[in-house]
């Protein structure tokens, strides 16, 4: 299920990309760290409560861990927990993206992104 709606937000922030031309290695940044998924720690503890908490504080660890040595998300704050999950697999779902793979380095312009939008879905 939260795939699914990792993927829908992912697909809506390409969407909302269209005429601002950015490069290809910005378009995570610009979909998952300009705005936050969720808003509220209530919000935030219902909705890991559907999905499975200690499962998104096993990725958030071993994805730090993996890439900063040590884990640096807060995991007591349900807020926080939710928007580095969510940023973890928008990761992994533009990464399933050929085309922003050939236009990582370069500016993408909206064709570019009606392609990766084609990619994604």
């Amino acid at each position: 299920m939260e795939i699914n709606e990792i993927r829908d937000f992912t697909l809506e922030g390409l969407e909302n990309l269209m005429g601002t031309t950015p490069y290809g290695c910005d378009i995570h940044h610009e979909i998952f760290n300009t705005d936050y998924y969720i808003i509220g720690t209530y919000e935030a503890e219902k909705w890991l409560d559907e999905v499975g908490t200690f499962g998104c504080i096993r990725k958030i660890q071993e994805y730090e861990n993996f890439h900063f040595g040590e884990v640096t998300t807060d995991l007591s704050d349900p807020e926080k927990v939710v928007n580095m999950y969510v940023y973890i697999v928008g990761e992994e779902i533009l990464g399933e993206s050929d085309k922003l793979n050939q236009v990582w380095n370069e500016r993408v312009e909206d064709d570019d992104i009606n392609e990766i939008i084609n990619d994604l879905t």
